[in-house]
């Protein structure tokens, strides 16, 4: 089965890369995060009817900034670039970039000077836009036309109609640009073609195919976190190959209540794999007594996971190929794109395939974001109180219990967490909250229950909403919730007297406290 009809977007590392990457998906468009390295003949092996050139925090003055294959201009695609984007584009094919005499940051007005046709067409005649650079275009060129400006900025739009050419000095992906999606969609409809009818449907077929491809006869193994990801991916893989798929599911003891349960029952009922549930949390609280320091955690963690998934992979033989259910932010985040840092520090194998003798690495999730992995998950039948369950880190509830672990405070966080979970979820807002969960603060304080004075933990609930996870708002939760959840907190879970609310936004937080 072939390829999606797909964008191609060059990654010159900018902040919002994943943005314009989701942005395309969500008008029914598949996307491909490619590096601003990438050569002319990879760029075409994905056959793609567009290519996006990303913003930047590069100068494209500077020596040694980030240059693409000017040849992408002459294969007649349409291209679309997107603030550094749209600076390159204008250098590589003759016109001038230089400092603008006012920077401009955040919101800003934008006069649309051409909406009857085009990148722009049917947008409003000003439009509010979100604005983020030090260098603008300053002479066209040849063939290009101003289709938009600001008071600030005489070209903050740019076309060549002719060869399908296009640039924005705004940034049409983020929600602030309030009709940056009608930008895309002129993009890509439009101008590009496309019908936006890709789906997880047609995502499925695809996968299943590749994956009976690579694999052929072969038998799989799959390393089950407890996870969503994961998770989609067994269902993904059982759908391929049935019953010559083995997961081996590592309990390391950190999982949220009843969550563990739910795996074993799912993955021996419902997608009846060969299943081996190891519980390792002796080990894993073992090996992390004493230890305080957050990454120090993230790390024994990661180790230890390893180290019990080679044990048990070495018990039950041979097996053909080795399977994870990586997703694309893992891959951008990785530092497989080129700019992009690298971020994630636990459940990365490493070499784990290649050291146990596997053909290869099955990542039948690689290209896909984690609202698609949802998406996906429902679409092969996986129940939504796994698929829609909160965001959960890889360590677990291990780095959501500040200093030492021990089982006492894990269990202070599981019980706590379940009370959160079952008043928000009773209030109807389970959905509308992008995350929330509890953290043991490690701080104690005085209180007094029943006639008797106590001595125990503050509990701290994090409630936030976000589009992205790159910025987040902290959920307004109403006071009448919060006191029933502290109430219940307090009375049900053993070692706690206090519960705060968290009330920092990201920045200059982050979401999780460790």
């Amino acid at each position: 089965m072939q390829n999606p009809e797909c964008v191609v977007i060059l990654d010159f590392g900018g902040q919002y890369t994943q943005l314009i990457a989701r942005r395309v998906r969500e008008c029914g468009v598949f996307s491909v995060v490619l590096p601003y390295t990438t050569n002319i003949d990879e760029i075409q092996s994905h056959k793609p009817k567009g290519i996006i050139l990303s913003g930047g925090p590069s100068c494209v003055l500077d020596e040694g900034a980030p240059l693409c294959d000017a040849g992408i201009f002459s294969l007649g695609i349409p291209v679309l670039g997107i603030c550094y984007g749209m600076q390159l584009t204008s250098l590589l094919l003759g016109g001038g970039v230089a400092a603008c005499s006012l920077r401009e940051y955040g919101r800003c007005a934008v006069n649309m000077d051409v909406t009857d046709h085009g990148l722009l067409k049917g947008l409003s005649a000003e439009s509010n836009c979100w604005m983020s650079h030090t260098y603008q275009v300053e002479k066209l060129p040849d063939g290009f036309s101003v289709i938009a400006h600001t008071h600030n900025c005489p070209v903050a739009g740019m076309a060549d109609d002719a060869r399908r050419i296009y640039g924005v000095q705004f940034h049409p992906e983020v929600t602030h640009t309030a009709e940056g999606r009608k930008v895309l969609q002129n993009f890509l409809m439009d101008i590009c073609g496309f019908a936006g009818d890709w789906n997880m449907e047609a995502y499925a077929e695809i996968a299943v195919a590749k994956i009976r491809e690579q694999v052929k006869d072969g038998t799989v193994l799959l390393g089950l976190s407890g996870g969503v990801d994961s998770a989609v991916a067994a269902a993904l893989l059982y759908r391929a190959i049935g019953s010559r798929l083995t997961c081996v599911y590592v309990d390391h003891g950190f999982m949220r209540d009843g969550e563990s349960d739910q795996v074993v029952d799912i993955f021996t009922k419902t997608f009846p794999v060969e299943l081996v549930h190891v519980d390792a949390s002796a080990q894993f609280f073992t090996d992390l007594a004493g230890v305080t320091e957050p990454e120090h955690k993230r790390k024994i963690i990661g180790r230890d996971f390893v180290d019990v998934f080679k044990r048990e992979a070495k018990k039950l033989g041979t097996r053909d190929h080795f399977a994870q259910g990586t997703i694309y932010p893992d891959v951008i985040e990785s530092g497989d794109v080129k700019g992009s840092a690298v971020i994630k520090s636990h459940h990365n194998v490493g070499g784990l395939p290649r050291e146990l003798g596997f053909q290869s690495l099955v990542e039948p999730l690689r290209m896909l974001f984690k609202d698609e992995v949802r998406k996906l998950g429902v679409t092969l039948g996986l129940p939504e109180s796994l698929v829609y369950r909160q965001p959960f880190p890889g360590p677990g509830l291990a780095i959501r219990v500040i200093g030492e672990l021990t089982p006492e405070k894990v269990a202070i966080v599981r019980g706590s967490d379940k009370v959160l979970r079952e008043e928000i979820a009773a209030a109807g807002l389970d959905r509308s909250i992008s995350q929330f969960f509890t953290v043991l603060t490690g701080a104690k304080s005085v209180g007094v229950m029943g006639d008797e004075r106590t001595y125990a933990y503050a509990v701290a609930i994090r409630a936030v909403t976000t589009d992205d996870f790159m910025t987040a708002d902290v959920a307004q939760l109403p006071y009448e919730l919060l006191g029933r959840i502290a109430t219940r907190i307090v009375g049900e879970v053993k070692g706690v007297n206090r519960v705060l609310y968290d009330v920092t936004t990201k920045p200059p937080a982050s979401i999780e406290w460790e």
